[in-house]
């Protein structure tokens, strides 16, 4: 019976680090084109990467306190940081087609 549980924590666990990572993705696109539309600094080509290692070095501290209860690890503090870096991206892209 205990097996199943720990099945169940790491399936909530992987369905949390998705969803933080969409969410992640989502936030820094539009984050992008609404409020950093006028800032030059985002069409830098280093910018979804600073955006990227911001977001990891902020996550670290939270997804260890989540780690406790099993349902994040130091890779949803990546793969969010990743997503972050994407979504960065991919606001910058938008900007440039002019959405």
């Amino acid at each position: 019976m205990l097996h199943f549980f720990g099945w169940v924590f790491s399936l909530v666990g992987l369905l949390v680090t998705v969803a933080a990572g969409i969410f992640a993705f989502g936030l820094a696109r539009e984050y992008v084109r609404n409020r950093l539309r006028f800032v030059d600094a985002v069409r830098h080509p280093i910018a979804p990467w600073v955006a990227a290692l911001l977001a990891t070095i902020v996550l670290v501290p939270v997804v260890t306190l989540l780690h406790v209860l099993h349902l994040a690890g130091m890779g949803t503090a990546l793969i969010v940081g990743g997503a972050t870096g994407l979504g960065t991206a991919s606001g910058v892209k938008a900007l440039k087609r002019g959405e």
